[in-house]
């Protein structure tokens, strides 16, 4: 339990219900933590007292900072762009969060996720929400089979103002809570400042074209992202886009609009989900990022790894982000993006 609007819901519908339900709720930073997350936590505690079940307060900064906080500031220091949120899912969430749970004598971890649990073909998967404008399967796709066959997600067939208002008839006073934040951790989202309190400080240097020819000087290669237009300082007849970050000659590249969509891209650190490790080629469709429409592709598997063929390139296609595989609503399988071209 978050403290906000769709935790709340989730837990009062797995009440409602008939289960046996407690709140936890993740501590996440050290123990002086921070004012949004103290009120978080006491949001939390509050809903909990008004539902009629136990709370419970569940310290994971240790194991956050080394799995989530830790894996975020190496990737870009790698030059690569990483979405925390499947990390915590994978390691805290339904990792630390759930030993805890079952500590406590709980058997499934419940979120206020908008997606679903499917069996297809004997197995466990994620599948997308009924109602895909708040659909976070990508969030959620790198679980495994073990974790989802103690995962429960009762906010999958709802909408958001569906949720908020169950929250109302309830006499939750969360229910007009905000949307959360992308980037849990960092409060006003700047996430270069947190890199440069972190220690990693991007050191100036060259911007260069596909070409080699240099064209200017970066601030930093943790300034940049792939597909970003602003803020290169560029003087030129036609804009410029990020192509890529050279972390071993500390060189942004560049090129011109049409130079930033991709034909492949190669996945690693695959999880199957929806089917078993494939060997042969399949066709299927493709989200390489959370807003992302999935795309027509052609995967080429080995049990680890995967390469994909865009029927139509797709633009910015970023090492460290998500390649999730879809057939129609189901997760496939997912892994971490390794290069494109």
């Amino acid at each position: 339990m978050s403290g906000g609007v769709d935790s709340s819901v989730a837990a009062a519908l797995l009440r409602d219900a008939g289960h046996e339900v407690t709140g936890i709720t993740m501590r996440l930073l050290p123990q002086r933590g921070s004012q949004a997350e103290s009120k978080a936590i006491e949001d939390a505690r509050r809903v909990a007292a008004h539902l009629g079940i136990p709370h419970h307060v569940a310290d994971v900064a240790a194991p956050f900072q080394e799995h989530v906080l830790g894996y975020f500031v190496s990737e870009y220091s790698l030059g690569r762009t990483p979405n925390p949120c499947i990390r915590c899912n994978q390691r805290i969430k339904f990792g630390v969060l759930f030993d805890e749970a079952r500590r406590l004598g709980g058997q499934f971890l419940a979120t206020g996720h908008y997606a679903r649990i499917a069996c297809h073909e004997g197995r466990y998967a994620i599948s997308r929400a009924r109602f895909r404008e708040k659909d976070q399967s990508y969030v959620l796709a790198g679980l495994s089979q073990e974790q989802l066959r103690h995962a429960m997600f009762p906010l999958g067939e709802k909408t958001k103002d569906q949720t908020r208002a169950i929250a109302r008839s309830m006499g939750l006073d969360i229910a007009e809570t905000p949307e959360s934040q992308d980037i849990c951790f960092i409060e006003d989202g700047d996430y270069r400042r947190f890199l440069a309190e972190q220690g990693l400080f991007g050191l100036p240097g060259p911007i260069v074209s596909a070409t080699g020819e240099t064209l200017g000087a970066h601030t930093g290669l943790t300034n940049y992202t792939i597909g970003q237009r602003k803020g290169l300082g560029i003087a030129a007849p036609r804009p410029y886009y990020v192509l890529r970050l050279d972390t071993e000659r500390n060189a942004l590249v560049v090129g011109h609009h049409e130079e930033t969509f991709a034909k492949t891209l190669a996945a690693r650190d695959v999880v199957w989900t929806g089917i078993p490790p494939q060997t042969a080629p399949f066709e299927c469709s493709i989200q390489i990022r959370y807003r992302h429409k999935a795309a027509p592709c052609t995967v080429d598997p080995a049990p680890d790894h995967f390469s994909a063929t865009f029927h139509e390139p797709q633009r910015a296609v970023t090492p460290g982000q998500w390649a999730v595989l879809y057939r129609r609503d189901l997760v496939l399988a997912a892994g971490i993006i390794d290069m494109a071209e």
